[in-house]
């Protein structure tokens, strides 16, 4: 009898001491550029982690860049529905929370966010079945230019899908390069001011670009449901396995440009009209580049020298303090006439 009494004693004081453990928590604010740097922003009970083997659980994630320093619990795959994503063929939701569609052209790359010191942009892929006046895309690629290294992560084309299969594929600096198959497995580059971690052994990542952006990825195919419901007439000899994104931006200026990152600006106006099924917006002229790591499009700011990016540095701290309406995921609270 005593013996049980013991060991109910020591079961209530280990998990006691887990509750505790899960409920001190926290995440260390460590971006000087951030609202609430060098501040721990406590984890919430349920979510008492920043990690997980299993992708179906939610994790803490802390809002080093928001006005109230808070935790909240999240998946850690792409939410569709979401501010900073960009999913299905292609539907946008914008850092002011508007819903639109850029449908850009098959095997051509467009810049969706420029900004000075970050330029991002994807390659479309697709086809025009007969009798239809555009073609029906998605985003297969994604180019990345920074602190003067490039980079690309692409769904590598496949007739048939299989899940087993990883489709990611991944080049640094115009080395391709290899993130082993396993839960949690890390890659980080020579300065580590890039990380890609797997959510899962195959098909999903989050990206991380130091002090600039966070982004997570699965790469999915057209499925027949989707082929059947929209009439996209795939063909028998490619799946267009293409990606779902969420994108998560930290410290853009004001100037910022790009199909996404022009509605991170300050009393952006976006053009998508509201109350339509789908809202399109055009402007492929002014967006598209000439390769998935250029940064030539008309509207693109990207130049990272240092120069250019100091010029701008008042006006971020102008766009991103002392406002206390309106805001805009990824970029702390930006002020709205």
């Amino acid at each position: 009898m005593e013996i049980s009494k013991t060991l109910l004693l020591v079961i209530s004081l280990v998990a006691a001491t887990c509750f505790l453990q899960a409920k001190a928590a926290g995440v260390y604010c460590a971006n000087p550029k951030s609202r609430c740097y060098y501040k721990t922003i406590q984890c919430p009970e349920e979510c008492p982690s920043t990690t997980v083997m299993n992708s179906k659980n939610k994790v803490c994630y802390a809002d080093c860049d928001g006005p109230t320093c808070s935790a909240h619990c999240r998946m850690r795959k792409p939410n569709c529905n979401k501010p900073g994503s960009a999913c299905y063929d292609p539907r946008f939701i914008g850092g002011d929370g508007i819903v639109f569609y850029f449908h850009g052209k098959s095997n051509e790359e467009f810049s969706l966010v420029s900004d000075s010191d970050l330029q991002i942009n994807g390659r479309f892929i697709g086809h025009r079945p007969a009798g239809r006046a555009r073609d029906f895309t998605w985003i297969q690629a994604l180019g990345f230019l920074f602190n003067s290294h490039k980079f690309s992560l692409d769904a590598a084309k496949s007739a048939t899908w299989d899940s087993e299969v990883d489709h990611l594929k991944f080049t640094f600096d115009g080395q391709d390069l290899s993130v082993p198959e396993e839960t949690l497995a890390t890659w980080y580059s020579p300065n580590k001011d890039i990380k890609i971690e797997r959510v899962t052994m195959r098909n999903s990542v989050i990206v991380t670009i130091k002090d600039k952006a966070e982004i997570m990825v699965n790469v999915v195919p057209v499925t027949k449901e989707d082929d059947r419901i929209h009439s996209y007439k795939v063909p028998s000899d490619d799946c267009f396995a293409h990606l779902e994104v969420q994108f998560k931006f930290f410290n853009l200026s004001p100037n910022v440009d790009g199909i996404l990152g022009r509605t991170y600006k300050p009393d952006f106006q976006n053009p998508a009209k509201p109350g339509v099924a789908m809202p399109v917006v055009g402007g492929e002229d002014s967006f598209k580049t000439s390769s998935l790591l250029s940064n030539d499009c008309k509207t693109c700011i990207f130049s990272g020298s240092q120069a250019e990016i100091d010029s701008v540095k008042s006006e971020i701290e102008y766009a991103t303090m002392d406002c206390t309406r309106g805001a805009s995921s990824g970029n702390g609270i930006i002020c709205r006439k």
